[in-house]
């Protein structure tokens, strides 16, 4: 080796992109350096040398590195024209991989899932028998999923949905329209049974938005939407309607909500599930034929309200849109003046009494309370319960009970 050859122990051999390969040797051997060595670069503790034998290595090197990239772009070019003699051959095997994944994953959802093996026929009814949403009994535990049953048949082919917001009405319209889709794709569905006759459309009008880039508003989206579906959809169509006539005023609202359900059970015979906060929806049960009135649980503690999320026969007559409000974090005070209007809406629904307006004393009142909840939070925000010592934390609520009376 170079190193027995010079007897230069701690000789190295260096590679830059500057100078390529070359040979490093300290100061203090540089009495040892053969005459035959290149200067090429000093260092402050060391001098780098080459010597012809190093460059026609590194010639080599470099020669077998162009030779490798052409090898490399020849034999790329062999197997692209190889493959394009069995391009057909490899697009189908991939169809068939592909379906493969389909099936394996449909299969492994259906055991992780317990899903069962929908029946589909050509029959016109709808029975899902504890039907379950695929992807939200997933984020909460399987045992705390309230399932339901949805049924729709010749008799009552409308079923008109009511409930309060945040009770799952709309999680039993998607979870609907997913089980058919899944059981025509050829999925097991998340259900104890079901029974599909079979649907030529799924069309769904759920959710609210408006289209800014064509000016037009949610209301205007929402009747395009509807119309596109009262246009399209068939007798062996499932409609799926999520609070249509919400975007404009209540008795417009009504109105137009009303004779969609007249249009849907008269003229076109689809298999429908209208959810909606319009109560007076609930009488066309009595009117007509094939329009069933539904609503999803609740029970009533006090001014609160615990979600069932439990399909029962019937309409509810109540929105508990304040008690929602509570729930959703809206301020206390803003909740109990809330409640004041709404009792004396009701009162007044029949007469017309016009509602009272706050009066200087209520309105300091409760721009107090707003001012004083607002402060406590913020301090409590403030705290960091992972780093007080127990002291600490009875002191800091001594501080906020004495802020909760200097302020009352």
């Amino acid at each position: 080796s170079e190193r027995e050859s010079t007897g230069i122990d701690n000789l190295k051999i260096g590679f830059n992109k500057v100078f390529g390969y070359y040979i490093e040797v300290t100061r203090s051997r540089l009495d040892r350096v053969p005459e035959h060595y290149q200067r090429k670069q000093t260092l402050t503790g060391a001098e780098r040398f080459v010597t012809p034998e190093l460059k026609e290595w590194e010639q080599s090197v470099v020669e077998a590195d162009v030779g490798i990239v052409d090898h490399e772009a020849e034999l790329y070019r062999d197997l692209r024209t190889y493959l394009a003699t069995q391009v057909r051959r490899i697009q189908a095997a991939a169809r068939h991989v592909a379906d493969l994944d389909v099936f394996a994953g449909l299969a492994e959802a259906a055991v992780r899932g317990n899903y069962v093996r929908p029946v589909i026929d050509l029959e016109y009814g709808l029975d899902i028998r504890a039907g379950r949403h695929p992807v939200v009994e997933q984020m909460i535990s399987r045992e705390s999923f309230i399932p339901n049953d949805v049924i729709l048949d010749e008799e009552a082919f409308v079923m008109v949905l009511t409930g309060p917001n945040m009770s799952g009405k709309s999680t039993v319209l998607r979870q609907t329209g997913l089980i058919v889709l899944m059981a025509q794709t050829g999925s097991f569905v998340p259900a104890d049974a079901a029974r599909i006759g079979l649907c030529d459309r799924v069309f769904t009008r759920v959710g609210a938005s408006d289209s800014l880039s064509s000016g037009q508003s949610t209301f205007m989206v929402e009747m395009t939407e509807t119309a596109t579906i009262l246009n399209g959809a068939t007798d062996r169509s499932l409609i799926l309607l999520d609070e249509i006539g919400r975007g404009t005023s209540t008795y417009d609202g009504v109105a137009i909500a009303w004779a969609i359900t007249e249009y849907i059970h008269a003229n076109i015979g689809a298999r429908t599930i209208f959810a909606t906060h319009y109560h007076e929806l609930v009488e066309l049960a009595d009117s007509l034929p094939g329009v069933a009135a539904w609503n999803v649980a609740v029970r009533e503690t006090g001014d609160d309200i615990v979600f069932l999320r439990r399909l029962e026969p019937g309409g509810c007559d109540r929105s508990y849109g304040v008690q929602v409000a509570r729930l959703a974090g809206v301020p206390a005070a803003v909740v109990e003046r809330a409640f004041a209007v709404l009792h004396e809406l009701e009162q007044g629904a029949d007469g017309g009494t016009r509602l009272s307006h706050l009066d200087d004393a209520d309105r300091d009142q409760l721009s107090l309370f707003e001012r004083r909840e607002s402060e406590i939070r913020e301090r409590l925000r403030g705290y960091d319960l992972n780093e007080m010592t127990p002291l600490e934390a009875l002191a800091a609520l001594d501080d906020l009970k004495k802020l909760e009376e200097d302020a009352g």
